[in-house]
């Protein structure tokens, strides 16, 4: 009884040590994006491009702009998925917070979408393997995938739609060209972790399809 008490808390350290992971990573590309004047897809990009037009700092706003969908998500994904969501939201901000301390810098647009966009990509893929994620438009695209049966990558879509020509009224077009690169980027990371995920289930499943009588 003691060792299972031992393993489920080993687990749970483990779990958590990947979600601050894949925090800081994310958090690294925002800042990476964020120097870079352009934006990402989602509440974040969204965060980054408003942030400037309302004067609200980005950690604030990117809390804000989440809290109706934690209501959803409490609703409609279940209690721990919305708990580790809003965790992993809230460590995001407060890291994304840190760079108030840092010297001015610029980084190139081209280098930052690209950089920025594979950061995120591969915090949100650590984030999703660990049953948590950055809210907002992801939330959003499972509910409807199961609901309507949409694909989630469309309702993404749409959304960071929304958010480059939200940036175009902070940016220039060209920043907005690139955030679209930079959005790509992330789309790219993630759809390879589905991929992966998708091969290790289907593996799993082999042997036992063959170990089943005929």
């Amino acid at each position: 009884m003691i060792r299972k008490l031992d393993n489920k808390m080993k687990d749970m350290l483990r779990k958590w040590l990947h979600i601050a992971i894949g925090c800081f990573v994310t958090a690294g590309g925002l800042m990476i994006l964020k120097h870079s004047h352009i934006v990402t897809g989602g509440t974040a990009g969204l965060s980054l491009s408003l942030s400037p037009l309302l004067h609200v700092r980005f950690h604030y706003l990117f809390a804000l702009l989440n809290l109706p969908f934690f209501i959803f998500s409490y609703f409609y994904m279940g209690k721990s998925f919305t708990v580790n969501t809003m965790l992993a939201i809230g460590l995001v901000s407060a890291l994304s917070a840190l760079d108030s301390a840092l010297p001015a810098f610029a980084i190139p647009s081209l280098i930052g979408a690209v950089v920025g966009g594979a950061f995120i990509g591969a915090g949100i893929a650590v984030l999703f393997r660990n049953g948590a994620s950055l809210g907002g438009a992801t939330i959003l695209a499972i509910y409807v995938h199961h609901r309507y049966g949409i694909h989630p990558g469309k309702t993404n879509l749409a959304f960071d739609l929304l958010v480059v020509i939200t940036s175009l009224f902070v940016f220039p077009l060209a920043s907005g060209l690139i955030s679209a690169l930079s959005i790509a980027v992330t789309a790219g990371f993630l759809s390879f972790y589905k991929r992966k995920k998708a091969s290790a289930e289907q593996v799993k499943k082999e042997p036992l399809s063959r170990a089943a009588p005929s």
